[in-house]
């Protein structure tokens, strides 16, 4: 049920496991978009490999469709939200 994810911070890259298999028909139609991801979580184990962060999406727990959070612009890998 895990994706693996491998995402381009700008200055570093991280591996990152989303639980998307169930939320989405086609887990690739993400790649290559600029998304919003927590990162300032401590590595955690699942399925044999680490993940480094969250991918935030909406959505999925109320029972809609799930929507990544992205800018509404292109800005740099890597850019804080706040």
């Amino acid at each position: 049920k895990l994706v693996r994810l491998r995402v381009d911070f700008g200055d570093h890259k991280r591996t990152i496991l989303a639980g998307m298999k169930q939320e989405r028909e086609d887990p690739t139609e993400i790649e290559g978009r600029q998304a919003l991801f927590i990162v300032n979580l401590e590595p955690r184990k699942m399925m044999g490999e680490v993940s480094e962060g969250m991918l935030f999406d909406v959505g999925y727990e109320d029972g809609l469709r799930p929507a990544l959070l992205t800018p509404e612009h292109p800005v740099p890998n890597g850019t804080r939200g706040g």
